[in-house]
């Protein structure tokens, strides 16, 4: 890190944030790169509370060269220069940041003061009073500039010092402004602002010391509740769950009648509610309440009957050159004609398709024109890239439920709400078993209730990562019309992916599931063994033309000696390797290199890039002696600019785990097995692995492995109460 100092000439951009654009002159550095700019205007990023054209600064950071906008000095942290000397002392009391000084009673102040005049002045407002001719009003308004002007740094130093980032410091201060440190001191865990719960925990025993304070019980009950949630997928637990998890998470150890009395004082305040001895987060609880009276409110409107609905079918069928079977004839009908309808189905069923004429006939019913299309016609998904797929089978745009509902990173909230909601007629969600109840609920609330709602998903697959079965608890209600299509559509007489996936489900794997067939192969090797067959398929595939696009190696973990992290250094080195011209960056342990295949670990809407997401680095920058990194990850065309620090989000992708596949589709999967998976070799994982393959599937590994983990349930059943809320407020 190096560091500039000079003046800010101007702001070209400035968001609510913190975050500012603007030009800097450098007087001083220690940048080799930048000592060609002394005296010169450079530009310059980074967050920060206030800037003045009169101040000087000293900024930390690093220069870096942007995509668009060229080299940038990127701020990670900053002071404001105190005024030093005689003259410029004197310009800093004459500007416009000090109120009742002009530039002769400043001359006046430094005479009688001396060079320590800002320091006496800040120490006591009546050392002004012995400059001749100062008023006590004058001296007052001299003595409050002065104390605004230096207040705002001395929080974000004392923020830091405690132990914030400059990015936290700047969400505290633009919350809580002067006061924040005071706020911070007397309850950190209130601070409602997106700052890690570990984080505040550990500058709060930094603080005080203790471990057993009724703040920090208190707190430390409604954050394990969430992680539990979060951990699990449960919306409500048992009194012995939370007390045991408290003892180990956070090392605070009460008697259980202590731990009552702090319980019923969290239910007092509501935040947490206790139902039949369930106690649940509020959010949680309020959320399942809202989304069973937002969803029996668009079933309970009235439905409308599609006349001649099998000539109308026909005439698709003709136009499009399709055939439906009489289960897909049923769903598209049941969902043109009904408020709420659910449609699930495997592999090969054909859901996409479906998708497709229930789109394309609600258009010709409606006689809708291109922009009532759009107006009225919303395809979601969870993630970036099953919505692409949507988009590619109709031919109309889709988009990621956070985009759709405008979700805003910095304030962790959504535009697109109760208060402001989205007016389409039809929504078609589609992969709606990895939705969980935050994201249901936020979608509801953002929709108008005269709509048609459509689910399409596959209830045999991974539940979501968030707590909640939304689901499969809407299917075992028994209220909403469901659909599910069972028919499997052969590729081949030889296929046989779609039926495998059914087999894993029904847990009835034919005897002969090892037999090589068109689109699917089991390849049986010893645990070993695994990397060294994968690296031989690979180089096989690469001598027929298929590259890293088209093959994806899906394993259920990271580590091990076949875990993805080590599979992805085998597959770099066969995909993408070393050739002396392509720049690299090693991270940690981890080497990234032009050329490389990414996977987004977060959601990033302002980027348009979200979790799940595929990429490749489409370059590496290096400056400042190859301290200063800056990646180019081109997501289907969307170029995206990553520091060093951003990487953190990013991992290699020749091989991912199968809950990141969830909502994707390859062409050709490669799935080790092995006994060393354990417990993460179990029955949802494998469905949705074997069901991401399109065109074909190879198993390698242990078939003693395959077959347990098909019979191994491990994921527990979810608790919620999402299905007693729908049938209690019908």
């Amino acid at each position: 890190m190096s560091y500039i100092k000079g003046k800010v000439r101007n702001l070209i951009f400035e968001g609510e944030s913190g975050y500012k654009v603007g030009l800097f002159k450098i007087r001083e550095t220690d940048d080799d790169e930048l000592k060609d700019n002394l005296n010169k205007i450079i530009t310059f990023c980074g967050y920060f509370a206030e800037l003045n054209t009169e101040d000087n600064y000293i900024f930390n950071g690093s220069y870096v060269c942007h995509e668009r906008y060229g080299y940038q000095y990127k701020v990670d942290s900053y002071e404001r220069v105190e005024p030093e000397g005689r003259d410029a002392i004197i310009e800093f009391l004459s500007s416009s940041l000090i109120k009742g000084c002009g530039e002769k009673r400043a001359v006046s102040i430094v005479d009688t003061l001396g060079d320590k005049a800002l320091t006496l002045i800040k120490e006591n407002r009546d050392n002004l009073l012995l400059v001749p001719g100062i008023t006590a009003k004058a001296a007052d308004k001299i003595y409050e500039s002065i104390l605004m002007y230096s207040s705002t740094d001395e929080v974000i130093v004392e923020l830091k010092n405690l132990g914030f980032s400059i990015k936290e410091a700047l969400l505290i201060l633009g919350k809580y402004g002067i006061d924040s440190v005071k706020y911070v001191k007397e309850n950190i865990y209130n601070l409602d602002l997106d700052i890690d719960f570990d984080k505040l925990d550990r500058i709060y025993l930094r603080m005080i010391g203790s471990a057993n304070t009724d703040v920090r019980v208190k707190a430390c009950i409604i954050n394990s509740l969430k992680l539990m949630s979060m951990n699990e997928g449960d919306t409500y637990f048992s009194f012995e769950e939370i007390y045991s998890f408290m003892k180990v998470k956070y090392q605070i150890f009460l008697l259980e009648e202590e731990f009552a009395n702090y319980l019923k004082e969290l239910i007092d305040k509501r935040l947490v509610i206790l139902e039949d001895n369930r106690y649940y987060l509020a959010e949680y609880y309020d959320m399942e309440n809202c989304v069973a009276k937002n969803l029996l409110a668009i079933n309970k409107l009235d439905k409308k009957t599609i006349d001649n609905f099998e000539g109308k079918i026909k005439e698709i069928e003709e136009n499009y050159q399709v055939k439906y079977n009489e289960e897909q004839k049923r769903a598209i009908k049941t969902a043109l004609e009904n408020r709420v309808t659910i449609i699930t189905g495997g592999p090969g069923t054909g859901k996409t398709t479906i998708i497709n004429a229930i789109v394309k006939l609600y258009i010709n019913l409606n006689k809708l024109n291109f922009k009532e299309v759009i107006t009225d016609i919303a395809l979601l998904a969870p993630t970036g890239r099953a919505a692409k797929k949507m988009s590619e089978s109709t031919g109309l745009g889709a988009m990621t439920i956070h985009r759709y509902l405008r979700w805003n990173k910095e304030k962790n909230d959504f535009q697109v709400n109760e208060n402001n909601k989205n007016n389409h007629k039809l929504i078609i969600v589609d992969e709606v078993s990895m939705i969980d109840i935050f994201l249901f609920d936020a979608l509801l609330k953002g929709i108008n209730s005269n709509i048609k709602l459509i689910l399409v998903g596959d209830a045999n697959q991974l539940p979501s990562v968030g707590p909640g079965r939304v689901l499969n608890d809407l299917i075992d209600s028994n209220i909403f019309d469901f659909c599910p299509l069972e028919r499997i559509y052969r590729q081949s007489e030889n296929s046989y992916i779609p039926f495998l996936a059914r087999e894993i489900k029904e847990k009835a794997i034919s005897e002969n599931f090892d037999e090589q067939k068109d689109d699917y192969n089991f390849l049986r090797v010893s645990s070993s063994k695994i990397r060294e067959t994968i690296g031989k398929i690979v180089v096989m595939s690469k001598a027929k033309g298929l590259n890293e696009n088209s093959i994806q190696v899906l394993a259920p973990m990271y580590k091990g000696e076949n875990g993805i992290d080590n599979l992805n250094i085998l597959l770099q080195e066969l995909y993408n390797p070393s050739d002396g011209e392509k720049l690299e960056c090693k991270i940690g342990d981890v080497i990234f290199r032009e050329g490389d295949k990414v996977l987004q670990l977060v959601n990033n809407p302002d980027a348009n890039v979200f979790n799940g997401d595929i990429g490749y680095i489409q370059s590496i920058r290096l400056s400042n002696a190859k301290k200063n990194v800056t990646f180019i990850i081109d997501f289907d065309g969307n170029k995206v600019e990553y520091t060093k620090d951003d990487m953190g989000s990013v991992k290699h992708a020749y091989a991912i785990t199968i809950h990141k596949a969830q909502g994707s589709e390859f062409a050709h999967v490669i799935m080790p097995v092995s006994k060393s998976y354990y417990k993460m070799l179990y029955n949802k994982l494998l469905y949705t692995g074997v069901s991401r393959a399109k065109k074909s599937l190879v198993i390698i590994g242990e078939e003693e492995a395959f077959l347990m983990g098909i019979n191994n349930e491990y994921a527990n059943a979810r608790k919620t109460s999402l299905i007693a809320k729908l049938v209690n407020n019908i």
